[in-house]
């Protein structure tokens, strides 16, 4: 690399001589830094790409807004559910169903249960899940939003849901469940239902909800 353009050609020739130029191997020594330095630099923001891409999916849903957001269920909280269910009795749904855990556990159990998620990552994780427990016969996910959802075919609902999101839910399963379904609640009860059975204590807290003991209650004078 040359001086700026200020430089008389004189000068040059007598820096030269004079042994105050740059030596070749300095030359080259600067510029295998100066790759180096790029492609780190390049790796580097690669990565963050990379990252970036694969964790946005994870943590959008829980900008939108309403929606559910993707928080692993504990395993106390799985436990509870576990427990509310109605063993062995017709098939089982997840609404919003995260990384699979409810979904896989139950068919553990010997349900037939069904995952609805609306993130694709997490719906791929939660098939390979499902593969590598051995249940991916019984437990199975989908890619759908919720609310496009029909949910009379299933008897056990389960649903870790958020506030501004429960009053419409609420309606839409009432609609739609037949008489001898059970809707299990985590986290957050629905608003205006009153539950059969509650289990856990804090964010563990289950509420199940029977359909036919509701639909008794909504006859009486």
């Amino acid at each position: 690399m040359e001086g700026g353009g200020g430089t008389h050609p004189g000068t040059r020739k007598e820096e030269s001589q004079s042994g105050h130029a740059l030596p070749t191997s300095l030359e080259a020594n600067g510029l295998k830094k100066s790759s180096w330095g790029f492609l780190v630099t390049g790796v580097v923001g690669g990565t963050l790409v990379a990252v970036y891409a694969v964790a946005t999916p994870f943590i959008t849903p829980a900008l939108r807004k309403i929606c559910l957001p993707f928080v692993p269920a504990t395993t106390k909280q799985i436990e509870n559910v576990v427990k509310m269910l109605r063993s062995g009795r017709g098939p089982l749904v997840d609404i919003g169903s995260g990384d699979g855990r409810i979904v896989i556990a139950a068919a553990k159990e010997g349900f037939t249960a069904v995952g609805y998620e609306l993130n694709p990552w997490l719906v791929w994780y939660s098939r390979y899940r499902a593969w590598r427990e051995g249940v991916q016969d019984l437990a199975k996910f989908y890619i759908s939003d919720l609310w496009k959802v029909t949910f009379s075919q299933y008897s056990n609902v389960v649903i870790f849901g958020v506030p501004q999101m429960m009053p419409q839910l609420e309606k839409k399963l009432e609609l739609e469940l037949e008489g001898d379904a059970r809707v299990i609640a985590c986290r957050f009860p629905f608003p205006h239902w009153t539950p059969d059975q509650v289990t856990g204590e804090g964010i563990d807290t289950v509420w199940a909800y029977d359909m036919s003991s509701f639909r008794g209650r909504e006859k009486r004078p």
